[in-house]
């Protein structure tokens, strides 16, 4: 009895361990990411280029991703999680050094930024987005799954937090430090992964013919609630970034706040985020119809923070509105990763979770160059326009997630 409850503790602290190992992942690829937001209007003056130039930096990242992350996906289901997520934490790190290099060198080292942050972006792709079904594959009990998976998410609202108080701090050393730090996170990331993380054992794959039968099949039986889950986790990401780099944009030129105070006003929201993610991962347990009316919430939240948000206002309002902004967003991310990831079978969950890691990357790039465009012609309705975006994917919520009808999609 004294043996077999020791090798259970044993197994439950080592899946915490892989847990937290695993939330790296999210953690790093959102360093990466968000922490160059609020340098991006120095880089601007040191780079000599435009804000829409500058938001390029984020967007090329994330629309490669976006263009990787199916394939990576389903090679995630063919050979395994690790023999994916291990090489792409590299090749992303790669990608970091090739853009530190380039600022380091070069006096016109844009374009060469831009291919650093392309490579990073086919990393990224094999990374974050096989993080979700890896985590379903570890536990039989739903219950445990949306826990970890609070945990996960709350992994990359940490990213979200730490990102702009650490990019501006490395930055006010030497600009382009926080390029230099992408490969010593990914690399730190990949041994945790390598040491930490056992994968679940595969069945045999089948046939390439019978998968994508089996993914149509998925689709057909699913299309309504899956595709709700793809346009609101998009949404969600639009408007977080989006507003993000407006903000940065607006403490630097109204305010004339530097990057280390910047960064630290940036993540008072994000930490907001983040908390919210967490409580939201233990609340929902594995109840479909409760992650359905949280997102629902969160995302009413969101639309009230955004509605009311103006640049006129105090600069203590303004932060505040956009905490209850970002509350939102924290309440209704982790549901949605839980509804996605308990929804599918394990054989396809790879593929479908991709997939939604896709609209959420797609989320990411469109901000920052849209909001960036918006700011020129009509900057008093970026926040209403967001607003109204954010009520559409809570009217999608509402209507089209129905998990008292969901069928569960065949083996």
């Amino acid at each position: 009895m004294w043996c077999w409850m020791g090798k259970k503790t044993y197994q439950i602290q080592d899946k915490r361990w892989a847990i937290v190992s695993i939330a790296s992942i999210p953690l790093v690829m959102t360093l990466g990411n968000s922490m160059l937001i609020p340098v991006l209007p120095l880089m601007e003056k040191k780079l000599n280029i435009s804000p829409f130039q500058s938001s390029l930096i984020i967007t090329v990242y994330s629309v490669v991703a976006i263009l990787f992350i199916p394939l990576a996906g389903y090679f995630s289901d063919r050979i395994g999680r690790k023999k994916v997520i291990i090489p792409s934490l590299l090749i992303a790190g790669l990608g970091g050094f090739i853009s530190a290099y380039a600022s380091w060198k070069l006096e016109d080292a844009f374009w060469l930024i831009l291919l650093g942050r392309a490579l990073q972006g086919i990393g990224a792709s094999g990374a974050f987005p096989i993080v979700l079904p890896l985590v379903g594959d570890m536990y039989r009990s739903e219950e445990e799954v949306s826990h970890s998976l609070g945990i996960i998410e709350t992994g990359n609202t940490l990213g979200k937090v730490l990102s702009p108080i650490l990019g501006a701090f490395l930055a006010n050393l030497i600009w382009f430090l926080p390029f230099f730090a992408i490969p010593v996170f990914c690399t730190i990331s990949a041994l945790l992964i390598i040491f930490l993380v056992k994968s679940p054992r595969k069945k045999k794959a089948p046939p390439i013919q019978v998968f994508i039968k089996n993914v149509l099949f998925t689709f057909k039986q699913n299309y309504r609630w899956l595709n709700s889950i793809f346009f609101i986790g998009g949404v969600l990401m639009f408007v977080l970034f989006g507003t993000l780099f407006f903000l940065s944009t607006l403490l630097e030129d109204k305010y004339q706040i530097g990057e280390v105070h910047k960064g630290a006003l940036l993540a008072i929201p994000l930490t907001i985020l983040c908390l919210c993610s967490y409580v939201t991962g233990k609340l929902i347990k594995d109840s479909k119809k409760r992650m359905k009316w949280m997102s629902f919430i969160g995302i009413c939240i969101l639309a009230i923070g955004l509605f009311f948000l103006r640049t006129s206002w105090p600069l203590w309002i303004l932060i505040g509105l956009l905490s209850l902004a970002t509350a939102g967003i924290g309440i209704s991310l982790p549901c949605l990763d839980a509804l996605i990831t308990e929804g599918i079978d394990k054989e396809k969950r790879g593929t479908i979770s991709s997939i939604y890691s896709s609209m959420r990357f797609i989320g990411v790039a469109t901000g920052p160059p849209l909001v960036a465009l918006l700011m020129k012609w009509a900057e008093n309705w970026i926040f209403i326009g967001l607003a109204v975006i954010s009520i559409l994917s809570g009217l999608v919520n509402l209507f089209w997630i129905r998990p008292e009808k969901k069928r569960r999609s065949r083996s």
